[in-house]
């Protein structure tokens, strides 16, 4: 993947999400998700504009079951947004880049 996506799974993602200091974005998704492919180059571009600022995760749900069970993601693609290990916003759906760019604004503000 380019830019600066993290890919995360069930067994990292307390490391690389929940211990991590500041804002992290977590993209739930699958391969098999249309929307998720609508997003997927907008959380690129954020990635990239944000470096430093916010950690942008990716987490594919079949393949990370439990993680998903545990935020209860029944959605996809959904972007859940933590700061300091806590959620804090969320996002459902595809929505266009001023949207989630208005999240990412307003948690680094």
């Amino acid at each position: 993947m380019a830019g600066n996506l993290t890919i995360v799974t069930d067994a990292d993602f307390e490391t690389e999400v929940e211990q991590h200091q500041g804002v992290a974005v977590v993209d739930f998704w699958a391969v098999w998700c249309g929307p998720c492919r609508m997003v997927a180059p907008i959380l690129e571009q954020l990635s990239v504009e944000y470096a430093g600022k916010v950690k942008v995760c990716k987490l594919d749900v079949d393949t990370n079951q439990r993680t998903s069970m545990r935020f209860n993601v029944r959605s996809i693609p959904t972007m859940l947004f933590f700061k300091d290990g806590k959620v804090v916003d969320m996002v459902i759906g595809a929505v266009p880049k001023s949207a989630l760019e208005a999240k990412f604004k307003a948690h680094t503000a």
